[in-house]
């Protein structure tokens, strides 16, 4: 008899700002898992343009669609506290991560071997990115914005907005 249990899938990042790279993981994702959990890590240190608050709204508004398109539960939250106890207190099973590049994967497995030894009940699965996205960061994306290039091609509208007004109306 199959386990009646929905599988919890936990996609966490800093997110700041959310690329259409994250996006096309997340509809992957989603596809994957019954629900899906979006950990938005506070990450303080690397000093985000946008704001908490700010960048789980860019998440939620942006996910809308993808939660109707996979028909899979997909909710949004912030966390500052370790992976490993983010994703155990919204019961997920599976930590999902995006790999981009060859750089991605070494630091990727130090995480997943460091995750892996704390709670090894949890699961990590890496997707790895399309194409199209593979070259996309949210540190250049940043970066583009700041020097006054378009970033429409990297970032969803409303999320694009919400960059260009913290960089003080810059236009692009």
């Amino acid at each position: 008899m199959p386990d009646a249990t929905p599988r919890t899938g936990f996609y966490p990042g800093t997110f700041d700002p959310v690329t259409n790279g994250h996006l096309d993981i997340i509809e992957r994702a989603a596809r994957l898992v019954d629900r899906l959990v979006i950990g938005v890590a506070e990450n303080i240190g690397k000093q985000p343009l946008l704001p908490l608050d700010e960048r789980i709204l860019c998440l939620t508004t942006e996910v809308r669609g993808l939660a109707r398109r996979t028909g899979t539960t997909i909710d949004v939250i912030g966390f500052g506290n370790l992976l490993i106890h983010a994703a155990r207190s919204q019961g997920a099973t599976v930590i999902v991560r995006g790999l981009r590049v060859v750089a991605d994967f070494d630091y990727e497995m130090q995480m997943f071997g460091m995750n892996h030894h704390l709670a090894p009940d949890i699961e990590t699965i890496f997707l790895m990115a399309n194409e199209r996205s593979q070259y996309i960061s949210s540190r250049l994306v940043k970066e583009v914005a700041r020097m006054g290039g378009d970033i429409a091609g990297f970032v969803p509208p409303f999320t694009r907005r919400h960059v260009l007004a913290r960089l003080g109306g810059i236009t692009a």
